[in-house]
């Protein structure tokens, strides 16, 4: 790799904002908040609107349609006689 070409490949705090859940990964983006975590490190804090402890798919609260209630309506107004 060629050097001085490449963004600054470092540790962040990512925080859902909804929930309060924090996760420390590496990533390439920068910030100007920073936050104390319980290790002693103080580490760029990210802001996320949603996460996977928020996020409906992970936590298993999505919305499903009642698809066969709608089928049925259709049949009822459409449907062949």
């Amino acid at each position: 790799m060629k050097n001085g070409i490449h963004p600054d490949f470092h540790q962040v705090v990512f925080q859902d904002s909804s929930t309060g859940f924090k996760f420390i990964t590496g990533s390439t983006v920068n910030s100007k908040e920073t936050i104390t975590m319980d290790d002693g490190n103080t580490y760029p804090l990210i802001r996320v609107e949603i996460s996977s402890d928020s996020h409906p798919f992970y936590t298993g609260k999505q919305k499903t349609t009642q698809a066969d209630g709608a089928v049925d309506r259709f049949n009822k107004r459409y449907g062949l006689k």
